[in-house]
């Protein structure tokens, strides 16, 4: 027991000089965007659960190095990995099937980070139903832990795809035929699209955000028993939403909307699963269907993130690319790789933040560096004419 005691207080006196050092680099730090709650004194470590603006040391960036560079040293061989790819669909419907609506909680944060989502006119509105405490925001962000487990994989089943009686290719080669076509939401002055949409957690906060205002959500994921799960909400509501299966990896799948019909699309969690080499063309293909002006919000998993460097050995497919127990996937980003894909897509950058944050587990009096990645880019206007 004595040793047992002697080795708890070894680590908090590790942990306490560790945020010391931490601390030196934090003070001052902005309080906004990306939270703001700012941990000031190592005393308080263990009041909260989260902490915003964590500057990490040499130390910190060099173990963590070593840490991705000894779990990927083996990799599963490239004969193994084609089931990840085709069998996603199975992984993703067991997932919903087993934990329905239970495993993921609405993400009301997203007004606070993402104010594009809320329509001209609805701001007050969305900060009456959706804005959350300090409390809640460090809550939430808790919950991004597997909030990357969304469907739309570098998966390739055809009969997955979305079936829409009106399909708008990518292409404007039937620009005339298109525009006599009718699509839900085309009424709307306002149109948003989320991709990997899931079982809902962040549809329902927007529908509660723009059902009094001329806008429109459409949202689709790769699992039909997800999308089901959509429909089947008692919040559902299909003058304002439309559910569908898509699959974003397909390059001949086509949207329920015309090109260049959306102001926003919002992937959260979302393009981490799929293959770093597919990426680029997701991208390309969805960046497609913004209105000139339009936005691209994303939100995902940073390179050397905890739940990077928690991975064993031989989980690892290819650099920074690791497949979970369950046959899910995930990929680690840097502000360049996100800098790069975007503006290679097109797009002009509005915000490329990574967002740092300590998380405490204070039951086990240990803490974990957290990093995500936060962007908006901006698809520009068409030149003017000389």
């Amino acid at each position: 027991m004595h040793k047992l005691q002697s080795s708890s207080v070894v680590k908090l006196a590790q942990l306490y000089n560790t945020v010391s050092t931490r601390l030196k680099r934090t003070v001052g730090r902005p309080s906004a965007p990306l939270g703001s709650r700012i941990l000031n004194s190592p005393d308080d470590i263990f009041k909260h659960n989260m902490w915003d603006h964590i500057q990490w040391s040499e130390e910190d960036i060099e173990n963590a190095r070593q840490k991705a560079e000894e779990n990927s040293s083996i990799r599963i061989p490239l004969q193994e990995q084609s089931k990840f790819d085709l069998q996603a669909f199975q992984y993703w419907d067991k997932f919903y099937t087993m934990h329905q609506h239970k495993f993921f909680k609405d993400r009301r944060w997203l007004f606070l980070e993402f104010p594009e989502l809320i329509p001209t006119g609805a701001e007050g509105q969305a900060t009456d139903m959706c804005l959350p405490s300090a409390s809640s925001i460090n809550t939430k962000a808790r919950q991004t832990e597997r909030e990357d487990n969304q469907p739309n994989g570098p998966t390739h089943h055809q009969k997955h795809t979305s079936s829409e009686q009106n399909c708008f290719p990518r292409t404007e080669q039937e620009e005339d035929d298109n525009n006599l076509k009718t699509f839900p939401g085309q009424h709307a002055s306002f149109r948003i699209l989320e991709v990997g949409c899931g079982v809902g957690n962040s549809v329902f906060p927007i529908i509660n955000s723009i059902k009094e205002t001329d806008a429109f959500l459409f949202c689709c994921d790769f699992s039909p028993y997800a999308v089901q799960l959509v429909k089947a909400h008692p919040e559902y509501n299909e003058s304002v939403c439309h559910a569908f299966v898509h699959d974003i990896c397909e390059e001949t799948a086509c949207f329920p909307f015309p090109p260049q019909s959306l102001d926003v699309i919002l992937a959260v969690f979302v393009l981490s699963a799929i293959h770093p080499d597919r990426l680029q063309g997701v991208v390309n293909r969805l960046s497609s269907y913004l209105k000139h002006g339009g936005i691209f919000l994303f939100r995902d998993y940073g390179r050397y993130d905890f739940s990077q460097l928690r991975f064993k050995k031989g989980q690892c497919l290819s650099e920074n690319f690791y497949t979970r127990g369950d046959g899910t996937c995930v990929y680690f980003f840097t502000k360049d790789e996100i800098h790069y894909l975007f503006t290679k897509a097109g797009l002009e950058e509005v915000q490329n933040l990574q967002d740092k944050r300590l998380q405490v587990n204070r039951g086990k009096k240990v803490s974990m560096l957290r990093v995500w990645m936060q962007s908006k880019y901006r698809k520009p206007d068409p030149p003017q004419p000389s």
